[in-house]
């Protein structure tokens, strides 16, 4: 899986109530961090490996894009993005409420392997088209999260345009664009799946 992918970009805080659950203001610009491309791990039924002894490790579903060419501005998600899937960001979230007082940077917290979680990738349908369903993040047989991109902060065409811009966008690059409410500790054994509607795209289960 990670072979071909370039970079990986996340985006913090682009829900209001997910912003609002952890006590943060709402940005007003989109909070743009990176993960190292040794983070990524599929959902396949695997176990995943997470880190022990360094605080709660929290889930966070969200949609992920992936780019099939370069940005440009004036290009629109739809000419960029040709498949799209579901993904967990895996946070320490003593070790990054601990970075945050310090005003130090959230590598610690966000990029350690298997922190990028991943399902199959789908044939993207079209930005438009994504509003029409919703994603849900299903922890041991209870929906803990559902999302809509409708109510991201910001859209999916601003992301593009900001990382694009600001960073540099290119083919083979992966999105993941924002966590809704519902965030919550893992434990040793958890099953999580990430489902399209009803449709499961990838289910895992965390080691810890």
């Amino acid at each position: 899986m990670t072979a071909n992918t370039r970079n990986i970009y996340c985006v913090g805080r682009n829900y209001k109530l997910h912003a609002a659950e952890l006590g943060n203001a709402v940005p007003e610009e989109p909070m743009i961090f990176t993960k190292p491309t040794h983070a990524l791990a599929r959902m396949n039924e695997d176990r995943l490996a997470l880190p022990q002894s360094r605080g709660e490790i929290h889930y966070e579903g969200e949609l992920v894009l992936h780019l099939a060419k370069d940005y440009k501005p004036g290009l629109t998600v739809d000419e960029l993005v040709d498949s799209f899937g579901l993904g967990l960001d895996f946070t320490l979230r003593d070790v990054q409420s601990e970075l945050k007082k310090k005003g130090h940077p959230w590598l610690a917290a966000k990029g350690f392997r298997n922190s990028a979680a991943l399902t199959e990738l789908r044939a993207f349908p079209g930005a438009k088209s994504l509003e029409s369903t919703n994603f849900h993040t299903v922890r041991n047989g209870e929906t803990v999260q559902t999302g809509n991109i409708r109510d991201m902060i910001f859209s999916l065409q601003t992301i593009i345009d900001y990382i694009g811009s600001n960073y540099g966008l290119g083919a083979g690059d992966l999105i993941y664009t924002g966590t809704p409410a519902g965030v919550g500790a893992c434990a040793d054994g958890d099953v999580f799946e990430l489902t399209w509607g009803q449709e499961v795209f990838g289910r895992c289960t965390v080691q810890i």
